[in-house]
């Protein structure tokens, strides 16, 4: 069912994805739409269920579930004017065992008060809650005020689990906390403005990642800052550009991090989906350790025919917390080899469709990834690791 009493601010907030984040204006959302009157709602979806295998003496095997749901209503305000509340879930804190699953050279946040390491973890019950003004105030000029307990600040690329070019990968990229990892900050307020083919916006937030216990709603207060540019160049192009520092974002580390980060991505609707692909750089700068870390991400979906989907994604990524929960290991290694690793991720895969079910789109797939590393980390990691994925994906899917 269509969208009803749709002002431009409107149309707007309706291609919005996490936060005030944005794919390609000609991506086919996969979305559901349903009016109760004068309000609109939307829902979007996707869970997967994967088993993992890699290899290596840091290896790990593990069946798991990566999932989200969100949800949007929104109502006009006025002649001009929008309002819209969303609500952002994930089960992953029960569909993901141990507070992780494994993923090799993935380092980032916590577990059991020790830094993960080889692992990513699992989003909160509540990614994201929040709300948006949206009111026009020229032709082809609207003002846009998102405030959330939970939210998505502007800085970054669209976060991989809403981006078009990731719709098929179950794991996170290497180089999500170079890029995209305040896409879950608590007390986010972000000023917009966004003018024909180029938006502006400003966030303020709370710096500091979730905490472990990733069932409830944590608060803090707005200590970290971010701007980010948007060029929308033609429909099937977005592009941004976005800094902000991060106030004492690791829990286990000192020091703030600057963050700047620029990303490309296209979308070019065909037959069973569209093609989509982003280009992405990341580089944080640690305040304590004076480390400059990048980061590097080309990644892709093409759709063959109506029901397969080749994907690919290929990463650079230097690395300086592999073996921070081994101190030892990292001072000898410091020694000899530094402190700073870089990472080479490259991954292939394959999705098919399976009809089921009317609402859902259900498919089978797998992916395999290969790595590249420095010589000094061998030993601890073997000549050539590799790790490998078979799932079930589940999105929910708009009427024909």
């Amino acid at each position: 069912m269509g969208m009803v009493d749709v002002n431009p601010a409107g149309l707007y907030l309706m291609n919005l994805a996490s936060g005030t984040s944005q794919n390609p204006l000609s991506w086919p959302m996969p979305m559901l739409m349903i009016h109760f009157g004068h309000w609109n709602t939307m829902l979007m979806g996707s869970a997967f269920v994967v088993d993992t295998q890699q290899s290596g003496p840091r290896g790990g095997d593990k069946l798991y579930s990566t999932n989200w749901l969100m949800a949007s209503v929104a109502h006009r305000a006025g002649a001009k004017g929008m309002f819209e509340m969303n609500l952002m879930l994930s089960l992953e804190p029960a569909t993901i065992t141990d507070r992780r699953y494994p993923l090799l050279f993935q380092t980032g946040e916590t577990a059991y008060g020790q830094p993960i390491v080889d692992g990513q973890h699992p989003h909160n019950l509540i990614m994201g809650l929040g709300a948006h003004y949206a009111y026009e105030i020229a032709e082809n000029t609207i003002v846009d005020l998102y405030a959330a307990p939970v939210g998505d600040p502007a800085l970054g690329p669209i976060a991989y689990p809403h981006r078009a070019s990731a719709m098929e990968l179950p794991e996170a990229p290497l180089s999500h906390h170079w890029q995209d990892s305040t896409h879950i900050s608590d007390d986010v307020v972000t000023l917009g403005v966004s003018h024909g083919k180029v938006k502006v916006e400003a966030s303020g937030f709370h710096g500091a990642e979730p905490g472990e216990n990733r069932w409830i709603i944590q608060q803090g207060a707005i200590d970290s800052w971010s701007a980010r540019l948007w060029y929308f160049p033609a429909k099937n192009w977005a592009a941004q550009i976005s800094g902000g520092r991060i106030a004492h974002p690791e829990a286990d580390f000192s020091g703030d991090q600057i963050r700047l980060t620029g990303s490309l991505h296209y979308t070019r609707p065909m037959e069973g989906s569209s093609w989509s692909s982003s280009f992405v750089w990341g580089r944080n700068h640690d305040t304590a350790s004076l480390h400059n870390l990048n980061s590097y991400l080309a990644e892709s979906v093409v759709p063959v025919g109506a029901r397969n989907f080749i994907t690919g994604r290929a990463e650079l990524v230097d690395k300086d917390e592999l073996f921070s929960a081994e101190p030892e290991v990292e001072e000898r290694l410091a020694l000899s080899a530094g402190s700073t690793f870089r990472i080479g991720s490259y991954t292939v895969g394959y999705t098919r469709d399976i009809p089921v079910f009317e609402r859902l789109e259900t498919g089978i797939g797998f992916n395999f990834s290969a790595y590249s590393l420095p010589p000094a980390i061998k030993p601890y990691y073997g000549d050539h690791p590799v790790g490998g994925n078979v799932f079930i994906r589940i999105r929910l899917k708009p009427p024909a």
